[in-house]
């Protein structure tokens, strides 16, 4: 089975935990990217969607100076390097997430996202699988 070092992104553009949201969301917007790592001291410290800036940064009326960290979601679902891809498919689908955050010693090493496992497990994942990792 294929591990899932062998298809992520190996380091992935990430933020800094006190990264200003209008700092981030202009990365984001300048890389094209609907969420993006944020780490603190070299450690994954969460994740930040275009959404969360939206609905828990300007929705609540945070200064755009605000660090990105008052927005993210902590303690994103990460796995090892070695994770195999059948793995990594069952633990989308139980969590119901589009991205898989790649740590080695708590630190971020890659991100493989839903259509970068489907496309290399190919036959190996059920249609089923994937439907429900989509829903």
């Amino acid at each position: 089975m294929t591990a899932i070092s062998q298809i992520m992104t190996a380091n992935p553009q990430a933020a800094q935990a006190g990264d200003s949201l209008r700092t981030v969301a202009q990365a984001m917007q300048q890389g094209d990217f609907g969420s993006m790592p944020v780490v603190d001291g070299g450690r994954l410290a969460g994740v930040v969607t275009d959404r969360d800036i939206a609905v828990r940064g300007v929705a609540q009326g945070l200064s755009s100076d605000e660090p990105v960290s008052r927005v993210m979601t902590a303690e994103p679902v990460c796995v090892g390097p070695d994770c195999d891809l059948q793995e990594a498919a069952q633990l989308m689908q139980e969590k119901q997430i589009r991205r898989l955050y790649v740590t080695e010693n708590d630190s971020l090493v890659g991100v493989a996202a839903l259509a970068d496992v489907v496309a290399a497990a190919g036959d190996e994942l059920s249609g089923e699988t994937i439907e429900k990792i989509s829903q």
